[in-house]
């Protein structure tokens, strides 16, 4: 597509240590983006879920994965981070335009192909791009997600405790830092596992607050529609998969991920005793998980 092909970078110093920062340009667009490791080595796309920006990706996992001879890129979805940030309320996009935007990081790289990694909203982003644009997708790993054409009301809901916490989002004064950096902390917590990092949490709450260009923006995505033209087509994907999944996931359940597994033609399901969350006792797991997954998928 023209558009995809037109974008192009703007590369400056910055972020997380041993990363660059650049800004791709698509279009009317601005994506904020960050790369580990060597161009030189297979190309990682990480795509992170709903609401949030590439700064829950932790910088950890993405050194662990360039040290592992990965070319690891993240980037802040369109609402979150730095990124292209439109008013809260009034999305005017939808998943599919999310995909494309994924694309358009590859382009703004110059990747023909690479793995995507894809978190909640993110895995299903993933999957869509990998039948949007098969040719580009070298192998899926997707974690804490769902299949992004599933409703299936024998699947379990959310955990209830969640929904009253967001339901009091209406009377959330969004210039009010600590309030809202105190609302994401107790969204992680009843999202974690047993094992809930609180210092962690709220260092990444306060990062998220302070770099986002607007912060509600980001609850944009809870809005989202899209993906129809592909329903009932998961099958179809021939890119190696892997699904990460933990067994105490509030958001989507555990069944979740085996749904997933299931309907995909070349899926492990990998099971971590987590929540809806990349906890760092975890992250040796999920980093090992996706080297060796990508090894497989060689370019």
């Amino acid at each position: 597509r023209a558009g995809l092909l037109a974008a192009r970078c703007v590369i400056r110093t910055g972020g997380a240590a041993m990363a660059v920062t650049r800004t791709i340009e698509h279009g009317a667009l601005n994506f904020e983006a960050e790369a580990f490791g060597s161009p030189s080595d297979p190309a990682i796309l990480m795509i992170m879920g709903a609401t949030a920006s590439m700064l829950w990706w932790p910088d950890e996992m993405c050194r662990s994965l360039s040290a592992a001879k990965r070319y690891v890129v993240r980037y802040d979805n369109r609402d979150t981070g730095r990124s292209t940030t439109g008013q809260p309320g009034a999305p005017d996009y939808s998943i599919d335009d999310m995909a494309d935007d994924a694309l358009a990081i590859l382009d703004g790289y110059g990747l023909s192909r690479a793995h995507l990694v894809g978190m909640s909203l993110g895995g299903m982003i993933a999957q869509l791009v990998a039948l949007k644009r098969p040719e580009r997708v070298l192998s899926l790993t997707l974690i804490s997600s769902s299949a992004f054409d599933e409703d299936d009301p024998d699947l379990p809901p959310m955990d209830p405790a969640l929904l009253a916490h967001f339901g009091g989002m209406a009377s959330l004064d969004w210039s009010d830092r600590e309030a809202v950096v105190a609302f994401h902390v107790e969204s992680f917590r009843i999202s974690a596992g047993q094992d809930f990092e609180a210092a962690r949490a709220r260092s990444l709450a306060e990062r998220e607050y302070d770099r986002a260009l607007n912060p509600q923006s980001a609850m944009n995505h809870s809005m989202l529609r899209g993906g129809e033209a592909y329903a009932g087509r998961l099958g179809e994907v021939a890119a190696p998969a892997l699904v990460i999944h933990g067994r105490r996931d509030p958001i989507l359940s555990f069944r979740h991920g085996e749904r997933l597994a299931a309907k995909l033609s070349h899926a492990r399901l990998v099971t971590l005793d987590a929540g809806h969350e990349l906890n760092s006792k975890d992250w040796p797991v999920i980093v090992e998980a996706v080297r060796a997954h990508t090894s497989l998928a060689a370019p």
